[in-house]
């Protein structure tokens, strides 16, 4: 028999300890909830809490998980105001206060930290402060962003802090997370559409396993990928966050310098402040389609084409988690130096190598 299908049971208080090592990386106090599935589980779990017929949301788009929380908001009768900046850029708090005076209904704000999508990450100590002073509740998609960047959960004021394990902390993709703060469960408590008796239901899982002093778990629990975050949480502790935080930092500096080395693409986020230590999107020329590109590179290479209408002009080099080092960046710019005509990998080598030890000396 497998020894992973041979297990004792995953307890309750070692349960309780994931979730508590979730709040220490998200340097909160407030209640974490490490939910079982995907992140788009509490994401929409989040929404469906606070959201209902009279309330009114900003929902901040700067990528496709921007327009995915539009949808449920609309969904769950919320007004709904759409502040949309190009995807190849970042949002700025100014924009953000803007939107606010406008609409001074707003009482709840989603946004989401850094689209491995896209490329692009947003200023959130500056937005959340924003929304702070506006009496606003922010909820904060920081799947792609923590361990990759700071992410200062009760310093900056998010109330909703939703985190997946599958990018940058190089763990499972099957369990997920949400911080809740004291504001947001009054919110969710107060809110008569809130989901109750449903997968949905942050409320259920307070009153059965937060309130009751997490002694008796609600229901079986996703014991592999429960004990993978734990590892992966584990991995990053021993490792220290900064180190983690300074390696996602050096793969985006040394993958922009070594295509801009290339010469025949360029990085699709213009300004370097605006872009995702995470993942690394860049724009073909015309007449070179990115889909048929990524097809011509080694499938093991952590490269793919953007999804819909960006496949034709967008690539996206994933350098998060383990891929987090100068050798993938390496082995990525060699890749496409073989693929695109009239570039050497050399130059871009050498590029990428010195932005990388600048990043590291600068962290």
């Amino acid at each position: 028999m497998s020894p992973f299908l041979d297990l004792p049971p995953l307890s309750a208080a070692q349960f309780a300890a994931i979730e508590d090592k979730v709040a220490a990386l998200l340097h909160t106090t407030a209640d974490v909830i490490v939910t079982q599935g995907e992140a788009l589980l509490p994401l929409e779990a989040a929404i469906r809490g606070a959201a209902h017929p009279g309330s009114s949301a900003l929902n901040i788009v700067t990528g496709p998980y921007g327009q995915t929380f539009g949808n449920w908001l609309r969904s769950c009768g919320a007004k709904v105001v759409d502040l949309a900046v190009p995807f190849d850029s970042a949002v700025g708090a100014e924009q953000v206060a803007e939107a606010l005076a406008a609409n001074p209904e707003i009482d709840f704000v989603s946004l989401v930290h850094a689209e491995a999508a896209t490329g692009n990450t947003n200023p959130v100590a500056e937005i959340a402060a924003v929304v702070r002073a506006h009496g606003a509740l922010l909820m904060l998609d920081a799947v792609a962003s923590v361990a990759a960047e700071p992410l200062l959960t009760d310093e900056w004021g998010v109330d909703l802090c939703v985190i997946g394990g599958q990018k940058a902390m190089g763990g499972p993709a099957g369990v997920s997370a949400v911080s809740v703060s004291d504001r947001a469960w009054e919110r969710i408590a107060a809110n008569p559409a809130a989901p109750r008796r449903s997968y949905l239901s942050l409320l259920d899982w307070k009153e059965r396993w937060t309130d009751a002093g997490r002694a008796v778990l609600p229901h079986a629990p996703a014991q592999l990928e429960m004990l993978a975050l734990d590892a992966c949480l584990d991995r990053i502790a021993a490792d220290t966050l900064d180190a983690a935080i300074a390696r996602h930092r050096a793969a985006a500096a040394a993958t922009r310098a070594g295509v801009r080395a290339l010469g025949t693409l360029t990085p699709y986020v213009h300004r370097d402040e605006h872009a995702a230590p995470v993942a690394t999107t860049l724009r073909t020329p015309p007449g070179l389609h990115a889909a048929e590109l990524a097809a011509s590179l080694d499938a093991a290479l952590p490269v793919q084409p953007g999804g819909g209408p960006l496949a034709a002009e967008m690539l996206r080099v994933n350098h998060y988690g383990t891929a987090a080092t100068l050798d993938t960046v390496h082995f990525v710019l060699a890749a496409l130096a073989a693929a695109l005509p009239g570039t050497e990998a050399g130059p871009a080598a050498e590029a990428a190598t010195e932005a990388w030890e600048a990043a590291v000396a600068t962290d």
